[in-house]
């Protein structure tokens, strides 16, 4: 099995259903990475995402359409809603709440879409970093061997922006490097990958970043600024003020 067979298996439960998927599991680390990173990405999604009762005036619509049959009908005196109405009814509003939120600012990306996700991964894992940071010049040799290419960063973090290590991620379906900045007790992933990987997906510039331009949409809470440069693609999320992640951007293209 390859690892585009098996994760489609795994979504719906986010478990291997079968002996096949397990054995692909148990020996592939990037299919355990990526079920981790679904598991954290569930997790803080169910936490965040409001919850709303389904309304009295949806209940009845429900039950007008979905009529009892006679013999299930109730006596007028004490009328009960049956589980039916309720199971819909819940269904309803869930339906309602995804496909009626409040749309983003700005234009929204597969760019940015794809690395608000991995940062909510980076965010909900138990082990954000595989390697902690002693500075840029261990974190990057790290990655040496387990990329097919080198990141290009050469900015270190500084007190407003400590860098607090590295980690193997996947971003457009391939493998990336994840660099994690703190501000204060904001965490900011900064994703670098080949540019060719995102393809034709690139957004429309929006502002300058000290001579690169680049894209910045604020998506469910959070910032991302996506730009490419040198051949790489660069992706930074955070729920910092989109201020300062410029800042950061900068500061990152300032070094290079």
């Amino acid at each position: 099995m390859t690892c585009a067979t098996v994760r489609p298996r795994l979504l719906p439960g986010l478990e291997p259903t079968d002996a096949d998927a397990t054995a692909h599991l148990a020996a592939c680390l990037d299919c355990r990475r990526w079920l981790e990173g679904e598991r954290a990405l569930t997790d803080v999604l169910e936490a965040r995402l409001p919850q709303h009762p389904a309304s009295m005036a949806l209940k009845r619509r429900l039950a007008e359409r979905y009529a009892l049959a006679p013999e299930a009908k109730v006596q007028p005196a004490r009328r009960r809603w049956p589980v039916v109405v309720f199971a819909a009814a819940a269904l309803a509003a869930v339906l309602a709440l995804w496909f009626v939120r409040p749309s983003p600012s700005g234009v929204t990306s597969a760019l940015a879409r794809e690395a608000l996700d991995d940062h909510l991964r980076v965010v909900g894992s138990t082990h954000p970093v595989d390697i902690e940071s002693g500075g840029i010049h261990q974190v990057k040799p790290w990655f040496t061997g387990k990329l097919d290419f080198a990141p290009a960063l050469a900015y270190a973090g500084d007190d407003d922006f400590v860098l607090e290590g590295g980690a193997l991620a996947l971003f457009a379906e391939r493998k990336a490097a994840a660099f994690i900045f703190k501000r204060r007790l904001h965490v900011i992933s900064l994703f670098v990958f080949p540019e060719a990987d995102a393809g034709s997906a690139w957004p429309a510039a929006t502002l300058d970043l000290g001579g690169v331009p680049a894209s910045e949409t604020s998506l469910r809470g959070y910032h991302v600024i996506v730009w490419h440069t040198g051949g790489q693609g660069y992706a930074l999320v955070s729920d910092v003020a989109v201020d300062e992640l410029q800042d950061l951007g900068r500061r990152i293209i300032a070094a290079r």
